[in-house]
C-alpha cells in the first residue's frame, strides 16, 4: 500500500479524495461533527502541499436518487468554517464534468462534488462512472476508512484508474488496529457490549486466540447470565444463542482466554427508572438489567490495571438515562487513568461508545477512537475489507 504522506510531489495536482462525511443531519444542521473533525487533518496535509482538492463524499442512503435533504451543503458550510477556505459545492452531473471545468478561479483549491450516492451505479462499483471520476483527477486518496467494508465505485473500481494512495487517517486506523490483532503488546484485555451478541460473534471469535480477556457487557451479557442459569427478569436477551455462548466458552478454554460477565447488576422496573444494585439472585420477574453493578466493576477496573493494551467497543448499560451510565463511565476513568501514565493503549469504536466519551469530554483522552462502524468491526473479525484490498 502507498501512502499520501510518501507522495514526492503533489504541487499543483488534481487530487480525488473520498472522505466519509456522512454525518447526521436533523433540519439542515450537524448533529455530530465527529467525523468531520477527524479529517481535517489530511485537508490540512494537501492544502499544505499546494494540491487542488476535489472532496468525494456521501450522506445517507439517497437510493441512487437527488435528495435535497442528503445534500453535502451544510457539511461544506461547516467544513468552511473549519479550514477558513472557501469550499465549491459542484451539483452538476458528474457525467456532464470534465477536467477543465473545476478550478476555473484563481483562487479555488477545493471542490466538493454533490452526493456521490445520488448515483446508482456507485453502490455497484461501476466501471463508466470510475473512468468520469479518474477523468477529473491526477490522483486518488483513500481517507475514508469507514466505508472502506464496502466495495462501491468512489472506494474500489476507482482504484483501477488512477494511482492511487491512503490517506492519514486511513492509515491512523490500520496502525491503531493492528495494535490490537496482529502487533500485539500483551496483555491484551477487549471490552464487548452491545445488544446482539450475534452480530459480535464473529470478533470474539477471532480475537480469543489473541487475547488474554474478553469482557462481556451490556445487553449481550444478558444472554451470558440466563446460559449461566440466572434469572434476567424481562431484560434484552437474543434468542437462540446458546450454541454461540457455548462456543465461547469451549473457545475460551483452549487458548487460555479469560471470559468476564457481570455478577452484579443495576436493574429498574422501566428504562427511566432509579437505578438498583442486585447480585444475580435477587433479579425479579419484572426488573430489567440496565448496568454493571460494583462488584462487576471493580473487577473489571483490576482487569484494566493489568492490562497493557485494551479494545473498548460498546458501553456496559443503558447510559441514556445518567442512573445507568455509572459502569461506562468507571471503565472509561480506568482506562484514562492508565492512559495518563502511558502504561496502555487503547483502541475505542461503535457510534454508542464514542456518544458515551464524547458526553463526558474524554474523546482526546484515549490512544485512539474509531468512527469507522462497520468497518471497524469487519477488520476485528478477520474479513478482508474491499476498499483496502483496492490499494493493496
Amino acid at each position: 500500500m502507498k501512502y499520501i504522506k510518501d507522495h514526492e510531489n503533489l504541487s499543483q495536482k488534481s487530487v480525488l479524495l473520498r472522505l466519509d462525511l456522512n454525518v447526521p443531519l436533523k433540519n439542515g444542521l450537524i448533529t455530530d461533527k465527529t467525523r468531520i473533525d477527524k479529517i481535517l487533518p489530511i485537508i490540512n496535509f494537501l492544502l499544505s502541499k499546494n494540491s487542488r482538492i476535489i472532496v468525494v463524499s456521501h450522506v445517507g442512503r439517497p437510493n441512487g436518487k437527488k435528495n435535497s435533504d442528503l445534500s453535502m451543503r451544510p457539511i461544506c458550510e461547516y467544513l468552511e468554517k473549519k479550514i477558513k477556505k472557501k469550499i465549491k459545492l459542484v451539483s452538476d452531473n458528474i457525467f456532464r464534468l470534465e477536467k477543465d471545468d473545476l478550478f476555473k478561479e484563481k483562487f479555488d483549491e477545493i471542490i466538493c462534488l454533490e452526493n456521490i450516492r445520488f448515483y446508482e451505479k456507485e453502490e455497484k462499483n461501476d466501471t463508466s462512472l470510475a473512468k468520469q471520476l479518474a477523468g477529473l483527477a491526477d490522483l486518488f486518496v483513500n481517507d475514508a476508512f469507514s466505508c472502506s467494508h464496502r466495495a462501491h465505485t468512489s472506494i474500489c473500481k476507482i482504484t483501477e484508474f488512477l494511482p492511487s494512495f491512503a490517506g492519514l487517517q486511513l492509515e491512523a486506523e490500520l496502525s491503531a488496529l493492528k495494535k490490537v490483532t496482529s502487533e500485539i503488546v500483551k496483555p491484551i484485555t477487549c471490552i464487548i457490549g452491545g445488544s446482539k451478541i450475534s452480530t459480535k460473534i464473529g470478533i470474539i471469535k477471532n480475537l480469543i486466540p489473541k487475547f488474554n480477556n474478553i469482557i462481556i457487557v451490556g445487553g449481550m451479557a444478558n444472554n451470558v447470565l440466563n446460559y449461566k442459569g440466572n434469572q434476567i427478569g424481562k431484560s434484552v436477551k437474543e434468542k437462540n444463542c446458546e450454541k454461540i455462548i457455548e462456543e465461547i466458552f469451549e473457545t475460551s478454554k483452549q487458548y487460555s482466554c479469560s471470559i468476564i460477565y457481570p455478577v452484579d447488576v443495576l436493574v429498574g422496573k422501566t428504562v427511566n427508572s432509579v437505578s438498583k444494585v442486585k447480585v444475580l439472585d435477587e433479579i425479579d420477574n419484572d426488573d430489567l438489567i440496565l448496568d454493571i453493578g460494583p462488584k462487576t466493576i471493580d473487577t473489571i477496573k483490576k482487569v484494566i490495571e493489568n492490562s497493557e493494551t485494551v479494545l473498548w467497543n460498546g458501553p456496559a448499560g443503558y447510559f441514556e438515562n445518567p442512573n445507568f451510565a455509572n459502569g461506562s463511565h468507571e471503565i472509561a476513568k480506568a482506562i484514562i487513568k492508565k492512559n495518563k501514565k502511558k502504561s496502555i493503549y487503547s483502541v475505542v469504536g461503535g457510534g454508542d461508545t464514542i456518544a458515551l466519551i464524547n458526553g463526558i469530554g474524554a474523546i482526546r483522552d484515549f490512544n485512539f477512537v474509531s468512527t469507522a462502524g462497520g468497518a471497524f468491526l469487519e477488520y476485528l473479525e478477520g474479513k478482508d475489507l474491499p476498499g483496502i484490498k483496492a490499494l493493496g
